[in-house]
């Protein structure tokens, strides 16, 4: 596509421009020289920026980490739900509408009510990874129940998808009201962070924690390009062109629950970014997966970035929770697909 000529960089340089409006953004005001001149001190190197060490702290402990959280959390969902949409040759293949997120949200809650008790030894053991590793279960035995029941004959029907995602969403929220119920103050108060998303807590021990397990799929799910480019011919005309289908899919649901799974450990579930960023980037570039999803990645990122910005600053100093945020965003973005399918006669 002869957009993809400019298209591409815009989306590129807009991550570095982001990253420089979110940590300026604030209470605090910090002008782009002066987070530059920062980072460049935090790094070693000196310059002749000034800035204060109130501005510094704002930036280097608060800010910095929220923002670093902001992209890896968004490049992740974003990169997933290309590639889910891309296994499943669907574009509403989200992974909080087949429900991924909602069985990661469940693992977190029941490791928070219950689980610091019961396995009090496994946190101990696993440390900052703990919450992460239990959410990515969760995720993971979410889609595999997705993946199983949508098959038909040995194919994927996307509307059995659809329908499983709902049952699979709808038992979590049932399971995770009872938790609710049983929960202690404390409790429902981090229950409530789940439900809505945020990033309020963004610290450099949670950045650290999902690091590894939202750089695996931002990281290796591009290489599964070939493998998605072929699917849409068919899953059995990849077969015919060598792809190991099962293996394929094994290792894309991993990945995309694996992301998912740490996104919510620490942001609790923000809605649409897996559906809405890979759909735009798709318009505007083209279905080529081995740029679809890299891009998916940054735009992604670029993106929860903003809508980070937006939640913290439009009502200070109260803040609105980011899923609430990417749900206004993407919920008239959801109809918009919707409608133009029907107008297509695009049916699922």
């Amino acid at each position: 596509m002869q957009n993809r000529k400019w298209i591409i960089p815009l989306i590129v340089v807009l991550l570095p421009i982001s990253i420089l409006l979110g940590v300026g953004i604030g209470a605090v005001s910090i002008s782009p020289m002066q987070s530059l001149g920062i980072l460049l001190e935090n790094i070693g190197i000196g310059s002749s920026i000034q800035f204060s060490d109130t501005q510094e702290a704002v930036l280097s402990v608060i800010r910095l980490p929220r923002v670093l959280l902001a992209a890896l959390v968004g490049a992740s969902l974003a990169v997933s739900g290309a590639a889910m949409q891309g296994l499943f040759r669907n574009p509403l293949a989200d992974p909080g509408l087949i429900g991924i997120s909602s069985g990661a949200s469940l693992a977190a809650v029941s490791f928070i009510v219950v689980g610091m008790t019961w396995f009090s030894s496994l946190g101990s053991m696993w440390g900052i990874y703990a919450l992460s590793i239990f959410t990515f279960i969760g995720a993971f035995a979410a889609t595999i129940a997705v993946y199983r029941l949508s098959q038909v004959d040995g194919k994927t029907v996307v509307s059995m998808m659809l329908l499983s995602g709902i049952a699979v969403n709808a038992l979590s929220q049932s399971i995770m009201g009872l938790f609710t119920y049983s929960a202690n103050d404390a409790q429902l108060r981090t229950i409530t962070f789940w439900t809505l998303g945020s990033l309020g807590g963004a610290t450099w021990s949670n950045v650290l924690g999902i690091m590894p397990f939202t750089l695996a799929p931002i990281l290796l799910l591009p290489r599964m390009s070939k493998a998605l480019n072929a699917f849409a011919l068919g899953e059995n005309n990849a077969a015919h062109l060598g792809i190991n289908t099962e293996r394929t899919k094994r290792i894309i649901i991993m990945l995309t629950a694996m992301g998912v799974g740490a996104s919510v450990a620490v942001s609790g579930i923000i809605v649409f970014v897996g559906l809405v960023v890979p759909h735009i980037v798709r318009l505007l570039i083209g279905p080529d997966h081995s740029v679809l999803l890299p891009v998916s990645a940054i735009a992604g990122a670029v993106l929860l970035i903003c809508a980070d910005v937006v939640s913290r600053t439009v009502m200070q100093p109260s803040e609105i929770p980011i899923g609430i945020i990417t749900g206004l965003i993407g919920a008239p973005f959801f109809l918009y697909i919707l409608i133009n399918q029907r107008k297509t006669k695009m049916y699922f």
